[in-house]
C-alpha cells in the first residue's frame, strides 16, 4: 500500500511539473505570438507605405506620347 501511495506521489509530482513546463512554454509562445504580429503589422504598414510613395513617383513621370 505505501508502495503504491508513492507511486501515486511521484506521478503527481511528476504532473505537476509538466504542467509548470507548458504553462512556461504557454507563456513563451504569447509572447513570441504577440511579437510575430507586431512585426506583421509592421510590414503591412511599410509595405503600405512604399506602395504610396511608388504611385506618387509615378504620377511624376510623363506620359508616354508613343500610344
Amino acid at each position: 500500500m505505501e508502495a503504491d501511495l508513492k507511486a501515486l506521489e511521484d506521478k503527481v509530482a511528476q504532473l505537476i511539473s509538466l504542467c509548470q513546463q507548458l504553462r512556461t512554454e504557454n507563456i513563451d509562445l504569447r509572447q513570441e505570438l504577440a511579437q510575430a504580429q507586431n512585426d506583421a503589422r509592421q510590414l503591412k504598414e511599410n509595405m503600405a507605405l512604399a506602395g504610396d510613395r511608388i504611385e506618387a513617383l509615378l504620377e511624376t513621370l510623363p506620359e508616354d506620347s508613343n500610344g
